[in-house]
């Protein structure tokens, strides 16, 4: 029984320590996307410019381009990851203003989104 818990324990850290590894293989994911466009510094140090194609993650890392595809009118855009967040439950990214517009989600706030990480 000891041996099973140990082995159990041992796969489940392996595993953690494989997604942490390479964030970006498993983070092809859907969910919902909202926008942002309060003027503020991110957490990578940059100043936040509304009119940049840039996006918060929670754990891809900064510099990583997404494609964020609207499951809801087929338009998508490639954002560059430079913020973390968002911190409301069941979102998995905040886009700027400028790629809102371009997905077509101004008006909503909110929308349903694949994203896809690009080499």
């Amino acid at each position: 029984m000891k041996i099973r818990v140990v082995l159990s324990s041992a796969a489940l850290s392996l595993s953690a320590a494989l997604a942490v590894s390479n964030p970006a293989a498993a983070d092809t994911s859907t969910g919902v996307a909202s926008f942002y466009w309060q003027g503020r510094s991110t957490a990578s140090g940059e100043r936040f410019n509304p009119s940049a194609m840039t996006a918060a993650h929670r754990s891809l890392p900064f510099g990583t381009k997404v494609r964020v595809t609207n499951l809801r009118n087929g338009r998508s855009v490639v954002v560059r990851i430079n913020d973390r967040g968002p911190f409301v439950r069941g979102r998995v990214i905040d886009v700027s203003r400028a790629a809102a517009g371009e997905l077509g989600f101004t008006g909503s706030g909110v929308t349903r989104v694949s994203l896809a990480v690009i080499d």
